[in-house]
């Protein structure tokens, strides 16, 4: 996974830049054409490499992987409404909360985010039905942030 502080710029052209940068790092190649799925996810047409970007107001990160992949990262001052938590959070979860549901809530957020991005189905009401824990190992704090990566099991 590779990050970078917007420093100001567009969150769309630093996440394409290092979109660039992973998959030359990766392959020696140049960035192949990206082409969207009928729901939007983007992809390469070649399906040997895949890719997820997120932004926050501050940094964008890429992840590159040769499995289907999503990311998603969220600044840990965010806020976070009650209405929010009531919304997204599964029966399940609203028990892992804890004394601090706001950062809980985050925490469980950018798996919820980064599984929309995965299977490509994007947000819906699928998202309060989902069993993640605040503490999951898939889960990072990178520069103030909450970066959840996820990838295919069993893809190749």
């Amino acid at each position: 996974m590779l990050y970078e502080a917007l420093d100001g710029r567009d969150g769309h052209s630093v996440g394409r830049a290092l979109l660039t940068r992973a998959y030359r790092q990766a392959t020696g190649e140049n960035l192949p054409k990206i082409a969207l799925t009928e729901r939007g996810k983007p992809y390469f047409p070649d399906g040997k490499r895949h890719f997820s970007i997120s932004h926050t107001k501050n940094f964008v990160f890429c992840a590159l992987s040769d499995r289907n992949i999503g990311l998603d990262a969220e600044e840990k001052g965010r806020k976070v409404t009650p209405a929010m938590i009531e919304k997204f959070t599964s029966p399940a979860e609203k028990l892992r909360l804890g004394s601090d549901p706001q950062d809980a809530f985050l925490r469980l957020w950018v798996q919820k985010e980064a599984s929309a991005k995965l299977t490509g189905r994007g947000m819906g009401n699928w998202l309060k039905n989902t069993d993640f824990y605040p503490e999951s190992p898939k889960l990072q704090e990178i520069n103030g942030c909450y970066v959840a990566v996820l990838e295919e099991e069993n893809a190749v």
